[in-house]
């Protein structure tokens, strides 16, 4: 991959990555990257797109469509590989994934990237997307289907609480007649039709 860019602070390419690591299912902010790794932005850019070209990352771009709300235009930053995320991370154990701050955005890396792979095994060249306006209401995953959205909400939690459908009621009302389905996916094995979506458990994903 150095050879690729000509990268010649390798030292700082690998802080670059772990940095990239801690931000696994948040907005990309190159600005910040490049100042706590201590390069320049256009650097940091040039970076992200090798990691990107090497199928080490990839950038979910926001849903385009803003329905009259002010919307987040930054993409957010994924691992297609959940065992280097976690090695980059340090987590050496299922323990030291219970207890990290950022348990939630994991775990929806690992949910958004089997969705993606799957795509890419199936060759259905689908298109995902996230969608949040500038108050953090947000849907964590959008796919078409026949002109239709399929929505998706994804909770590291195996207990199922009505306030976890509030990002889907709220962009079901938005978008309206243009939703297909709507699902919240677990950490648990909870597998059941609501009125709010259909609540499926993570081993589950690949029957959506």
């Amino acid at each position: 991959m150095s050879e690729i860019i000509n990268i010649r602070d390798l030292r700082a390419f690998r802080n670059f990555i772990s940095l990239c690591a801690a931000r696994s299912g948040q907005l990309l902010n190159l600005n910040s990257l490049a100042n706590e790794c201590g390069i320049s932005q256009p650097t940091a850019k040039s970076w992200i797109s090798v990691l990107e070209t090497s199928y080490i990352i990839f950038l979910l771009q926001p849903y385009h469509k803003n329905y009259n709300k002010r919307i987040t235009k930054s993409p957010k930053l994924y691992f297609y590989d959940t065992g280097l995320l976690s090695f980059l991370l340090k987590l050496t154990k299922p323990e030291d994934l219970q207890l990290h701050p950022h348990k939630g955005e994991l775990f929806e890396n690992f949910i958004i990237a089997e969705m993606v792979k799957v795509n890419y095994h199936r060759n259905l060249m689908q298109d995902f997307w996230f969608w949040r306006d500038v108050q953090g209401r947000e849907v964590d995953l959008l796919f078409q289907d026949n002109q239709l959205l399929n929505i998706m909400e994804i909770k590291a939690s195996q207990t199922i609480m009505s306030d976890m459908f509030k990002g889907l009621n709220f962009f079901s009302e938005l978008a309206k007649d243009n939703i297909k389905d709507k699902y919240l996916v677990n950490s648990g094995t909870v597998n059941q039709k609501r009125s709010a979506a259909e609540v499926i458990g993570w081993e589950k994903i690949e029957e959506i």
